[in-house]
C-alpha cells in the first residue's frame, strides 16, 4: 500500500537516515525502532506527508487512506467529548445529509413515470445503500464502545473537552483515528496517555480491527502484544526484521557482533595497509604498490558499529541504614477535596523490603496517596511512617528542583560516592546523556531531559524507601531496563506508581488497585493481578448511574444537599482541569524549546539569530507556565 524509495533526511551535515526503502503491505504491524534522536517520529511525518524528504520519495497507492496521531498536537476545545469524536463520521453526516435531500426531492415529485424520476430513484437507493454499508446506523454504537475502550466514563461524554487535561484530549484524537478506520494507522506514542486497562484495549483493537500500522512506543509489552515486524533505524540506515521486537533484539544482537567482527577485520587491514605505505613510500621500487594501496584507502567504505548497548550496564540504588520493619502503614485513611472523595478507608502495611505497584485509572488518587505518604497534603485517618525511614522521592516536578547553572556532569559528580565517580560517564551514558550532552548546562535541558537528570541523581542518594511517580515516562527501552534492575537488587522498600506492564513484571510482588474510591490489595506481580481482573470482567455488572437528586416534600433538604456536593464537585473538576492544562503546556513549551535546541546544534542555525530570539522567548513563556502551573497546583491542594 505505501511504499519509500532511496528516502533521505538530512538536518544540516549529517543526514539523519539515508537511501532508505521499505514497503508497508497490508495487514502489517510495524514497530519503529531505534535509539532517541534517531529520526522515528521524523520518519512517521514524511509518511504521514506532514514533512518533506530531502530526496527520494513515498508512494501511496490509489484511494489508500493514512491516519496520524503525533505525540503533541493542536486540539480543540469547543465541543463535547461525544460531538469532537463524532467529527470522525463527518463524511456518514454529508451522506446522511445527501440521503435526507433525496429523499425530500422524492416527496415533492409527483411525475413517477418520467426518467428523471426514476434516475432520482436510484440514486437516492445507492446513497442510501452506501451509508447502511459504512455504519451510517450504528456508528453511535461504535463511537461508544471506543470511548469506553479508552478509559471515559459514559457519563462523561456530553463533558466539554475545555474541562480536559492534554492527555484526555489526546485520547479523543486518538478515538476519532480509530474509527476513522484509515488503511495505514501512524502511531508516535499512542500508550503515553493511558492506563494499563486502556491500553490492553487499544491492544485488542489494533490486533483484531485495524488494518496496517507503524507505530513508536517505549512501552516493550505493547508493541510485542501488537507487531509482527520491526523496523530499527540505526546509523542513518533502516534494517527490516520480520519478526515482533523480542525476537528483534536477539538478532540484533547476532548482527552488532558480525558487524564488530567485520570492523575489527577492517581496521586491522586499514593498519597493515598504511605500514606498508609507510615502509615504502620513498623506494622508487615500490612506486606503484604504494599508489595502489593509496587508493585502496581511499576506496574503502568505513563499516560501521551500531551503539553500543548500555542496557548491559549495572547500577544499583545505594540503601541507607535499615529502616523499622513497617516502613509505611495506613489505618482507616481518606483524602476529600470538597465533596469530591479521592479515596477513603485505605488500610495498608507495606514491610521492610517490598516493592509494590499502586495502579489504576488516571486521576483515582494515587499520586494523591504518595502526597499524603510524603505529608505533603494533609488527610483523614492514620499514616505511620516507620523508624528510621528516609525517602527517596520521584515525580515529575522534582526536575524543576536542580541546579540550572550546573553541567549534566557535575550534577551527578556532587551526589556520587566512592568507586561510581570513576563510571559517572558510563552511567550518564545508560540514560541518554553521552559524548557532549553531559557538559551541557541544566538550564538548557528539555523537561524530559531533566527528568532522566533527575531520576539519576536519586539513583545515587542514599534512602531506604523508593518512591517513583511514572519514573520510565521519559525513558527509552535499554534506560527502563538499567533502572528496573537497579530497583529490583535494591535492599529497601520501594512504591511505584506505574502503567507500563513490563517495567512492572518481575519487580514488584504486590499490586494496589485504586478504583471507585477504594484501594485494594493484591498479592503477587502485575500479570497476576490482570488475570485477576481479566476473570472478575465477566462477573462485574455494569457501572452503577450517579445518584438521583431527592423528591417530594419530605425531601427537599437532601436536594439541597445534592446540589450543593454537586457545585463543590464541579469546582474541584475545574481545579483539577486548570492544573492538567497548565502542566500540558508545560509540556507544550518544553517540546517546542527541544525542537529549538536540536536547530540551534546545526550549522545553519548557529548563525541564525532569530532562532537566538526566538529561544528566549520560548524559555520566558516556559518559565511563566511553570509558575501557573504551581500556582493552580497550590489552589487545588487548598481545596479552593
Amino acid at each position: 500500500m505505501v511504499s519509500v524509495e532511496n528516502l533521505s533526511v538530512e538536518f544540516g551535515v549529517r543526514p539523519l537516515f539515508s537511501e532508505v526503502g521499505f514497503v508497508i503491505n497490508e495487514h502489517d504491524r510495524i514497530a519503529l525502532v531505534g535509539k532517541n534522536g534517531a529520526g522515528k517520529s521524523t520518519l512517521l511525518r514524511v509518511l504521514a506527508g506532514q514533512q518533506q524528504p530531502t530526496s527520494g520519495a513515498v508512494s501511496v497507492q490509489r484511494d489508500t487512506c493514512i491516519g496520524y496521531l503525533p505525540q503533541v498536537m493542536e486540539l480543540s476545545d469547543t465541543r463535547t467529548v461525544r460531538q469532537e469524536t463524532e467529527q470522525a463520521f463527518a463524511h456518514l453526516h454529508e451522506l446522511e445529509h445527501r440521503v435526507g435531500e433525496l429523499n425530500n426531492q422524492l416527496a415533492e415529485r409527483t411525475d413517477y413515470e418520467s426518467d428523471e424520476y426514476l434516475q432520482l430513484v436510484e440514486r437516492f437507493a445507492h446513497e442510501s445503500e452506501r451509508f447502511q454499508m459504512l455504519g451510517g446506523m450504528n456508528y453511535q454504537a461504535e463511537l461508544e464502545r471506543v470511548l469506553v475502550g479508552l478509559g471515559f466514563r459514559r457519563e462523561e461524554f456530553d463533558r466539554p473537552t475545555s474541562e480536559l487535561s492534554g492527555g484526555w484530549r489526546m485520547r479523543i484524537e486518538l478515538a476519532k483515528l480509530l474509527l476513522q478506520q484509515p488503511d495505514v494507522l501512524l502511531l508516535d506514542e499512542p500508550t503515553n496517555h493511558l492506563d494499563i486497562g486502556s491500553i490492553q484495549w487499544l491492544e485488542g483493537y489494533l490486533q483484531t480491527r485495524a488494518n496496517a500500522v507503524v507505530l513508536v512506543s517505549h512501552d516493550r509489552a505493547f508493541i510485542n502484544n501488537v507487531t509482527n515486524r520491526t523496523l530499527e533505524i540505526s546509523c542513518g540506515r533502516v534494517y527490516d526484521y520480520r519478526v515482533k521486537y523480542d525476537e528483534y533484539v536477539q538478532l540484533r544482537a547476532e548482527r552488532r557482533e558480525q558487524q564488530l567482527r567485520a570492523y575489527e577485520n577492517q581496521q586491522k587491514e586499514i593498519a597493515d595497509t598504511k605500514a606498508f605505505i609507510d615502509r615504502f613510500r620513498y623506494q622508487a621500487t615500490k612506486a606503484i604498490q604504494v599508489q595502489s594501496r593509496i587508493k585502496q584507502l581511499e576506496r574503502m567504505v568505513p563499516i560501521e558499529v551500531d551503539e553500543v548497548d548500555t542496557s548491559a550496564l549495572h547500577l544499583k540504588f545505594v540503601c541507607s541504614q535499615r529502616s523499622g520493619d513497617f516502613p509505611v502503614s495506613c489505618d482507616g485513611v481518606g483524602k476529600a477535596y470538597g465533596s469530591h472523595q479521592v479515596f477513603s478507608d485505605v488500610n495498608l502495611m507495606i514491610r521492610r523490603g517490598e516493592k509494590v505497584a499502586f495502579v489504576g485509572r488516571n486521576g483515582e488518587g494515587k499520586s494523591t496517596l504518595v502526597k499524603c505518604i510524603l505529608g505533603e497534603i494533609p488527610f483523614d485517618g492514620q499514616l505511620k511512617v516507620g523508624h528510621n525511614v528516609q525517602i527517596g522521592y520521584f515525580a515529575q516536578n522534582q526536575a524543576q528542583l536542580l541546579d540550572g547553572e550546573l553541567t549534566v556532569f557535575d550534577t551527578i559528580d556532587r551526589v556520587a560516592r566512592g568507586d561510581i565517580r570513576t563510571r559517572i560517564r558510563d552511567i550518564l551514558g545508560a540514560f541518554m546523556f553521552g559524548g557532549e550532552a553531559s557538559d551541557r548546562k541544566v538550564k538548557f535541558l528539555s523537561g524530559g531531559e531533566r527528568t532522566r537528570l533527575a531520576m539519576i541523581k536519586l539513583l545515587l542518594e542514599p534512602v531506604n524507601l523508593l518512591v517513583l511517580d511514572e519514573p520510565t515516562n521519559h525513558l527509552d527501552m535499554r534506560s527502563k531496563d538499567v533502572l528496573k534492575e537497579a530497583i529490583r537488587d535494591f535492599d529497601g522498600t520501594v512504591i511505584v506508581v506505574s502503567h507500563d506492564r513490563e517495567f512492572l513484571d518481575g519487580l514488584v510482588s504486590k499490586v494496589y488497585e485504586f478504583a471507585d474510591g477504594r484501594v485494594r490489595e493484591h498479592l503477587g506481580g502485575i500479570y497476576d493481578w490482570l488475570e485477576k481482573q481479566k476473570n472478575l470482567t465477566s462477573l462485574t455488572p455494569s457501572p452503577a448511574s450517579p445518584p438521583t437528586p431527592l423528591r417530594g416534600d419530605g425531601n427537599h433538604r437532601g436536594a439541597g444537599l445534592y446540589a450543593e456536593q454537586k457545585a463543590a464537585a464541579r469546582l474541584r473538576r475545574k481545579l483539577e482541569n486548570a492544573v492538567s492544562e497548565a502542566e500540558e503546556h508545560v509540556t507544550q513549551l518544553e517540546a517546542a524549546v527541544k525542537i529549538v535546541e536540536a536547530q540551534l546544534a546545526t550549522p545553519e542555525g548557529a548563525t541564525d539569530m532569530s532562532l537566538y530570539e526566538k529561544y528566549d522567548r520560548l524559555k520566558r513563556q516556559l518559565s511563566d507556565a511553570e509558575a501557573e502551573w504551581e500556582k493552580a497546583m497550590a489552589e487545588m491542594e487548598e481545596g479552593a
